[in-house]
């Protein structure tokens, strides 16, 4: 006779093997965990800026504060439609007089490939982002690069981008992808983990500290990146965000001695307004705030002069958020999955903190990338913000040295660095120039007249100002326009107009070069928190007009500066080549 309770026990084991077997035959994906978190697909259709455009719509009448992102349905803030394809501008500045080529034919595609840049990977609930100091220049386009919504979806719009490219790819093959710089926003370890990840095909949660809203908030949530396509390699630069605080003062040569230590605290950043005086880092005059993971809208708390506390506002401290050295940051790229190991970067250099190098993408193309860093260093002694272009003796030298290699080699040179030359004015009176102090191993116009020696470079390409403008640099002998090259800068990924690159150099039938270069936007689905980022980035730039013609994009007047029609700007850029290149490139 069975025991109480024996054909309960039996019944169990039964079932317990049917659903082993039943698993056993299911889907990896379903009998996997169920709760793996789901990725955010882009829109089926995917369009370059040669096809159709974003176009923000007018400014509402009622004017709003940027904070107050409940209230932009309510008044059509970051309205948008899609306007007509932007052509391809053919640029002819660099070529002889009375050249025309209208009789040119693309003759080989040397190469194709996409830059992101200035993506600002940011973890919204550091207790250090200077978030409530964007308050006291509301209607400063600068102030929107400290605060706006679109800090809640950064790894969100990096993941549709780095699937449009996918797109693309299928469309159109890459031979390789560039990052410009300031893929983080204050050379946080999450925030480059984050990155790194993004583009890896990670699980990516975006959220840090006691990661409030992790479970209910869109924005909050873990999900699955899509990764880049695996046969794409892709290359990183170092930009001023990447190794400094805000991308503006060295952690370590502050005068402000707890400012590292202020990464992983859990009490709330108190400082003064260091956007109008980088100096005023030592007051502490306001707390500045973190985001609300927990609030559909991110909230701005624990932000507002000190003296309306009690006590200073604390947060979930979270050792993650640690500051990264210059070298520690370089080091991350080599712990991925995607190609190549460690993104450029030399393992050697890494421990040292040189972040150049050069790369030939395609061995029977005679074309040379030449990565130069050329942010500050955190020693210089500059006591405004570091956001200058600027070249030690040391990278002053390697930059010559690759040219001059690349020249003797017979290759055609491209210089990726983060700040752009020749766009702003020097420093002091600009916080973007060239920076003109005797630690600077070289002078604007000495570094000009060393490219312009050789006719071998094609172009220079940037990030750091979130701009898309395109600048010639013309020879400085008419007899030889090949010594002239092109000044290239892609737009920031955070900031309207949230786009890439794409470049494709061809062989003319005449033995001249065309570098076609064209905007992409993301192409984010309605619904996903991509597409969220995108109206509140057409909104940010209604509210502080980051986008309008008539700011200062173009502080040079330099006329070979176009407009730019919604922030966006397609080219042809025409080059010509020397005699010795012209003979190189006649078999290709």
């Amino acid at each position: 006779m069975k025991q109480p309770g024996t054909f309960k026990k039996i019944w169990l084991v039964i079932v317990a093997g049917l659903l082993i077997f039943t698993l056993s035959g299911c889907p990896k994906s379903v009998a996997k965990n169920q709760s793996q978190p789901k990725g955010y697909p882009i829109a089926s259709d995917v369009q370059t800026t040669a096809q159709r455009t974003i176009v923000p719509g007018p400014t509402p009448s009622t004017p709003i504060n940027l904070w107050e992102i409940s209230k932009y349905d309510q008044y059509g803030y970051g309205n948008w439609t899609y306007g007509p394809g932007l052509h391809h501008d053919k640029r002819l500045d660099l070529m002889p007089k009375g050249y025309s080529g209208s009789a040119v034919t693309r003759k080989k595609k040397l190469s194709n490939f996409f830059t992101i840049s200035d993506i600002h990977i940011t973890d919204k609930e550091s207790p250090n982002q200077l978030i409530y100091i964007q308050r006291l220049h509301p209607h400063l386009p600068v102030g929107s690069s400290i605060y706006s919504g679109i800090m809640l979806y950064t790894t969100h719009v990096l993941d549709a981008a780095i699937q449009t490219v996918n797109a693309l790819h299928k469309q159109n093959p890459l031979d390789f992808g560039l990052s410009l710089g300031d893929a983080c926003n204050t050379a946080q370890y999450n925030e480059t983990r984050w990155y790194i990840d993004v583009i890896d095909g990670k699980v990516i949660t975006p959220s840090s500290g006691a990661h409030l809203g992790a479970k209910t908030i869109e924005y909050q949530k873990p999900y699955q990146a899509a990764g880049l396509d695996k046969t794409i390699p892709w290359y990183q630069t170092l930009g001023n965000h990447d190794h400094f605080w805000m991308g503006s003062i060295p952690v370590d040569y502050s005068s402000r001695k707890d400012l590292r230590q202020s990464y992983i605290s859990d009490e709330v950043f108190a400082t003064g307004d260091v956007l109008s005086d980088p100096r005023k880092i030592n007051s502490r005059d306001y707390y500045v705030g973190v985001l609300d993971g927990s609030t559909p809208y991110g909230d701005i708390i624990h932000a507002g002069p000190v003296g309306d506390f009690k006590s200073p506002p604390k947060v979930a401290a979270d050792p993650d958020r640690r500051s990264l050295l210059r070298t520690e940051w370089m080091q991350e790229f080599f712990k991925t999955s995607s190609q190549p190991v460690g993104h450029g970067f030399n393992p050697t250099d890494a421990k040292e903190g040189f972040a150049c190098y050069s790369f030939v993408p395609k061995s029977n193309i005679p074309l040379k990338v030449i990565v130069l860093d050329n942010t500050q260093k955190a020693d210089d002694g500059s006591v405004d913000i570091h956001g200058h272009g600027f070249l030690d003796a040391k990278r002053w030298t390697w930059l010559k040295k690759e040219l001059a290699d690349g020249t003797a080699a017979g290759q055609l040179m491209i210089i990726a660095a983060h700040v752009p030359i020749g766009v702003e004015a020097t420093a002091p009176n600009s916080q973007m120039g060239w920076w003109t102090n005797p630690q600077n191993a070289v002078t604007l116009p000495d570094l000009i007249a060393e490219l312009q020696s050789h006719p071998n470079l094609i172009m220079w390409m940037a990030g750091h100002r979130h701009l898309n403008t395109v600048k010639a640099f013309a020879s400085p002998d008419p007899s030889q326009p090949e010594k002239g090259f092109w000044h290239v800068e892609t737009p920031s990924l955070r900031d309207f107009p949230q786009q890439f690159r794409t470049f494709e150099i061809y062989l003319n039938s005449d033995a001249t070069i065309s570098i076609v270069t064209t905007n992409v936007d993301p192409a984010v689905q309605e619904g996903t928190p991509a597409a969220t980022s995108r109206k509140y980035a057409v909104a940010a730039s209604q509210i502080v007009k980051t986008w309008d013609n008539s700011t200062n994009w173009n502080p040079t007047n330099d006329p070979t500066v176009k407009p730019m029609p919604t922030g966006s700007y397609n080219a042809e850029l025409m080059i010509p080549l020397s005699p010795a290149m012209k003979a190189k490139l006649q078999n290709y």
